[in-house]
């Protein structure tokens, strides 16, 4: 795209959308497009909105899924993202791999042009921020959606995506989330076992995840968070975007999602009434995201869940979940699981890769004419995750309506390539009030 046309281009505000969609809740009457239905032997349309490594992954597990999908159109704000996407893909899947020139969309209104354009299902891997829009728009256009974790970076994009969520259910399309502990094998069995029973009542929950400064991290370290000459406010905080708020929502968001999910999934989907928490930031020095928190769930029966997450290098790193039960003890790691008392079990096999599985069962299940939808579920637990790093954000304690019903919303009011885009400093436990 031409630095001229790159000027002009700029994007509709998430204000002006949510203010415009809503009355598109009612679907009565709505036709289901028919070619998002594809069972049998038909072949399968990708497309991939976000093309990073994330996203590049996603359409590798999607091709791996099923051999009768191609890839068919790439989206993202950047052409270079594209081109390398299209490169890594081609060279390894060939003829699979249908993306012409006309069919490889940049800017602001990529996606758009992407889901007009034949697609069947939709992978969702832009920075966060972008989900609500993107995610409502392949919905409406009868599209099959994946969509990378996170699904809503404040209270105002939750609310759009549950929307969303209720529009695909009556339009009969699935949304597989990215939370792909939910397909991990060990992770799997130990709690379908806690679920049955193995050890007894669960009392409380103990989950870390505390590790290295991530990759992403990375991207504005290694700079020492300078900025290359020319790069606008926006453009900078694009390609870095995991350290801005507003785009990633941050490390809770991110990282801690897939553990929180985790506690949603063992307490069957119900939700905490309560969530005191706290976190702040020691390395790395560049954007306005934390780097650490530790959050403590209360559930109406009086029961505990702690977790922990961090990013430091050089410090101790682990990774557990620890479920005490009434009759026994659960214990969960990266690739095993146990349970000891009444019951004694280890999980012994070799698991294989949740981000391929969930792929796997995604297309699975379309081909038997039964799309699934994760909606409920990836929502309630990143409800859990905003009350949490909202109440490290403020200091407060904050209860399950507060997060239901707050108005916070991050996203700038308009986005243009050549605005000034300030970075808000930290946020200030005490001072910085909920909202």
């Amino acid at each position: 795209m031409s630095e001229q046309t790159t000027r002009r281009t700029a994007v509709t505000s998430r204000r002006e959308f949510l203010k415009k969609s809503a009355a598109a809740v009612s679907v009565t009457g709505l036709a289901i497009h028919q070619s998002a239905h594809a069972a049998g032997s038909d072949m399968l349309k990708i497309g991939l909105i976000g093309c990073g490594g994330r996203g590049t992954g996603a359409a590798k597990n999607a091709l791996d899924a099923d051999s009768n999908t191609e890839l068919t159109a790439l989206a993202d704000v950047f052409p270079d993202r594209v081109e390398r996407s299209l490169k890594l893909l081609g060279g390894e899947y060939g003829q699979r791999v249908k993306v012409p020139q006309d069919r490889q969309f940049v800017g602001f209104d990529a996606y758009q042009k992407l889901i007009d354009s034949g697609v069947d299902v939709v992978l969702l891997a832009t920075p966060p921020a972008f989900r609500p829009v993107h995610m409502r728009a392949a919905v409406e256009a009868g599209k099959h959606v994946f969509a990378e974790k996170s699904f809503a970076t404040d209270g105002t994009a939750q609310r759009s995506m549950i929307q969303s969520v209720e529009l695909a259910k009556k339009k009969g399309l699935a949304i597989r989330s990215g939370l792909c502990f939910r397909f991990h094998p060990p992770h799997q069995e130990a709690i379908r076992r806690i679920h049955d029973g193995a050890i007894g009542d669960v009392l409380s929950l103990y989950v870390v995840r505390i590790g290295g400064s991530w990759g992403k991290y990375g991207l504005l370290e290694s700079t020492g968070g300078r900025r290359p000459e020319g790069q606008s406010d926006l453009e900078w905080q694009l390609r870095n975007w995991y350290n801005f708020f507003w785009l990633s929502g941050g490390y809770m968001m991110d990282l801690g999602l897939h553990q929180v999910d985790e506690i949603a999934w063992i307490q069957r989907e119900v939700p905490p009434v309560k969530c005191v928490a706290s976190g702040g930031r020691q390395i790395p020095e560049y954007g306005n995201i934390y780097d650490h928190y530790d959050a403590t769930f209360e559930y109406a029966d009086g029961l505990l869940a702690v977790f922990k997450i961090r990013g430091w290098n050089g410090c101790h790193d682990e990774f557990r979940l620890e479920i005490v039960g009434s009759k026994g003890r659960a214990s969960l790691t990266w690739s095993d699981a146990k349970i000891r008392g009444a019951t004694e079990w280890a999980y012994k096999d070799r698991p294989r890769a949740m981000h391929q599985i969930e792929h796997d069962e995604l297309f699975k299940a379309l081909r038997a004419g039964n799309p699934p939808n994760d909606g409920d579920s990836m929502l309630k637990s990143n409800q859990m995750a905003l009350m949490a790093r909202e109440s490290a954000h403020t200091g407060e304690q904050v209860t399950w309506e507060m997060a239901v019903h707050s108005q916070q919303n991050l996203m700038p009011p308009k986005l243009d390539w050549n605005m000034k885009l300030d970075v808000p400093p930290l946020t200030i436990p005490g001072i910085t009030k909920f909202v």
